[in-house]
């Protein structure tokens, strides 16, 4: 995937490659709600916005950096 891709909606193994975490987690966060889908039709979509959307969370929740790997 190059840095120019624009495309408004990603598959959950595109975003999980975004993010640079594998599938299995990027289901997991799907599931529980940290990070919105849409469905389209019968496909399963994570808008790209979704993703910005994740890690401006995780910027403003506080971090121990005991628990940081």
């Amino acid at each position: 995937m190059t840095t120019t891709d624009h495309r408004v909606v990603l598959t959950i193994e595109e975003a999980a490659q975004r993010l640079g975490i594998g599938r299995t987690t990027m289901y997991a966060l799907v599931k529980s709600g940290q990070i919105r889908t849409v469905t389209i039709g019968r496909l399963r979509r994570v808008p790209s916005f979704c993703l910005d959307e994740y890690v401006q969370r995780l910027l403003i929740q506080p971090t121990s950096l005991e628990n940081a790997a």
